[in-house]
């Protein structure tokens, strides 16, 4: 295990020296996204217009934040990572489509998003759930906001954050799945456990 800190843009030469199981801490820009965030991006996309943000090259954070208005300026109270799983069926075309190069959320993704991200070098951090105030702590400041239609927690928040961490790679650019290979382990080991307790399956 390796720690590493980074300052967006993130290079795809960055990309691919991280594992999973590495310690990653970023400075820069990271954007919000969730579920309806993701679905407008890609309909904007396939009907060529323009998004508010450029996602090449920062992070995405799978994330509803609480924020309010102090002083006419935005604070960010909380922002706890939304579990992930609900972005995996559009984030290999997410990826595809806007080459970030880190997606930040909770509970690990499945097999398409690990094949987005060795296809095009990328990796996916887990930030710890339940730390919503300490990734708030992290941004420094909000450089903007787009797409509150949609709601605060599923608006595109646009961060400036310095030492946002830590996340660790469950998914790295060389086809590794963190995740999987914990739940590979705990089905070898139970299959080994009812064959001792003669408890067939």
């Amino acid at each position: 295990m390796a720690v590493y800190k980074l300052t967006t843009p993130i290079s795809g030469e960055a990309v691919r020296k991280l594992s999973i199981g590495d310690i990653v801490y970023v400075s820069g820009d990271v954007v919000t996204a969730r579920d309806q965030a993701h679905r407008r991006a890609l309909t904007y996309a396939k009907e060529g217009k323009a998004l508010p943000v450029k996602f090449e090259g920062i992070v995405v954070f799978h994330c509803g934040p609480v924020a309010r208005k102090k002083n006419g300026e935005w604070e960010f109270l909380a922002a706890g990572p939304t579990t992930s799983a609900r972005m995996d069926a559009v984030t290999y075309e997410f990826i595809e489509a806007f080459k970030p190069k880190i997606i930040v959320g909770k509970g690990g993704m499945g097999v398409k998003t690990t094949e987005a991200a060795k296809k095009f070098e990328a990796v996916y951090g887990d930030f710890t759930g339940g730390a919503g105030v300490l990734a708030a702590k992290a941004v420094k400041r909000v450089k903007g906001v787009e797409w509150l239609d949609l709601g605060m927690p599923e608006a595109l928040w646009i961060l400036e954050v310095e030492n946002f961490g830590p996340l660790t790679i469950a998914i790295d650019s060389k086809g590794n799945n963190l995740h999987q290979n914990v739940a590979k382990k705990v089905e070898e080991s139970k299959a080994k456990v009812y064959k001792m307790l003669g408890i067939s399956t």
